[in-house]
């Protein structure tokens, strides 16, 4: 099981390609398609590099979440990398997202876990609420 070309489509939609280094919401430097390590700013790229960057990005969320042993479908690995693209395997690895999906809890509990990280640099911000409404659904698909 591997992710999806429905996530490479849907992260590149939600993260938006900038091809010059950025401080994104938390003011970290980030480029392409949310691209974070190693950026300074300054940095450009190409549209090709962006897609490259993301594709190692995303398999390298895919690897982390595996080694979780908790997703079960395509959906619930495309989720769970999403979310690990975003926010980093440490904060899922200590949140109660984890906890619930390995307690097996509910639909209902699961979607309320995954919308309570909508908040950047203790802002709510509406494109991560958006993202994380995305992950819930695509979860349980």
């Amino acid at each position: 099981m591997t992710t999806t070309e429905i996530l490479l489509e849907k992260l590149m939609e939600m993260e938006g390609c900038r091809l010059e280094a950025y401080k994104d919401a938390a003011g970290v430097p980030t480029i392409g398609y949310g691209h974070t390590k190693g950026v300074r700013m300054g940095d450009r790229i190409s549209e090709y590099w962006a897609k490259e960057m993301l594709r190692e990005d995303i398999e390298e969320a895919e690897w982390l979440v595996k080694e979780l042993n908790v997703a079960k479908t395509e959906g619930q690995l495309d989720a769970l990398v999403s979310f690990v693209f975003n926010l980093g395997i440490g904060r899922l690895t200590r949140s109660t997202l984890l906890k619930t999906i390995r307690d097996g809890g509910s639909k209902s509990q699961i979607t309320k876990e995954f919308k309570k990280w909508v908040y950047a640099d203790g802002k709510k911000l509406k494109g991560l609420e958006l993202r994380r409404e995305w992950e819930a659904k695509r979860f349980f698909e």
